[in-house]
């Protein structure tokens, strides 16, 4: 297997604690280095940046000082994971603020370009989700049809070219006990070490 260039982006909110996303995070890390990638972790929670509210700041206004890092590392990886929490059905809003501030003209689409879908600037990147959840997974996946994943496998991260994009559902987190995590930290170990 050839060596990946992995950007691990660690989406909990909350970095004061150590949550199962960042147990989930340093497994799929260890599996990278074990097998030889590269990799680079962006902490969403540890960053500094403001919302977007214009239009006009997301086209045309200039990246925040505080992600520029955070740009070079999505620049730089070949495969980029995002690690979360379901919040409310959807991914935190601090994630989601970070993905907005990225995925603008310059970065995630090239500029001046009339047809958006020939303007993708981020093909030749795969992607896995992962994200935690109350929930029993089946009931996410099933009965509410994993519509914040599907809508950021399709509407960001397929948008901007980047594909092929798999995810990960660990559901009814409260429940699964040392063995259930134990067991979700070594599949999370066997995906680092596959670059998946």
């Amino acid at each position: 297997m050839d060596t990946r260039r992995i950007a691990l982006v660690q989406g909990h909110p909350d970095g004061t604690q150590h949550h199962l996303c960042h147990r989930l995070a340093a497994a799929y890390a260890a599996g990278a280095a074990a097998a030889g990638h590269e990799l680079r972790t962006i902490d969403v929670s540890a960053l500094d940046f403001p919302l977007l509210r214009r239009a006009e700041d997301w086209k045309d206004g200039a990246l925040p000082p505080g992600l520029e890092g955070a740009r070079d590392t999505l620049l730089w990886c070949n495969h980029l994971v995002l690690m979360f929490p379901l919040w409310l059905g959807d991914m935190p809003a601090l994630l989601k603020g970070f993905l907005e501030q990225l995925a603008r003209p310059g970065i995630a689409f090239h500029k001046n370009v009339a047809n958006p879908l020939t303007a993708k600037a981020l093909g030749g990147r795969s992607a896995r989700i992962v994200v935690t959840m109350g929930m029993p997974a089946l009931v996410y996946r099933f009965v509410f049809r994993a519509h914040s994943v599907k809508s950021l496998e399709r509407n960001i991260l397929g948008f901007v070219g980047i594909a092929p994009v798999r995810e990960t559902l660990i559901g009814g987190v409260e429940q699964l006990g040392e063995a259930g995590v134990a067991d979700w930290v070594a599949k999370m170990e066997r995906l680092g070490g596959n670059a998946e």
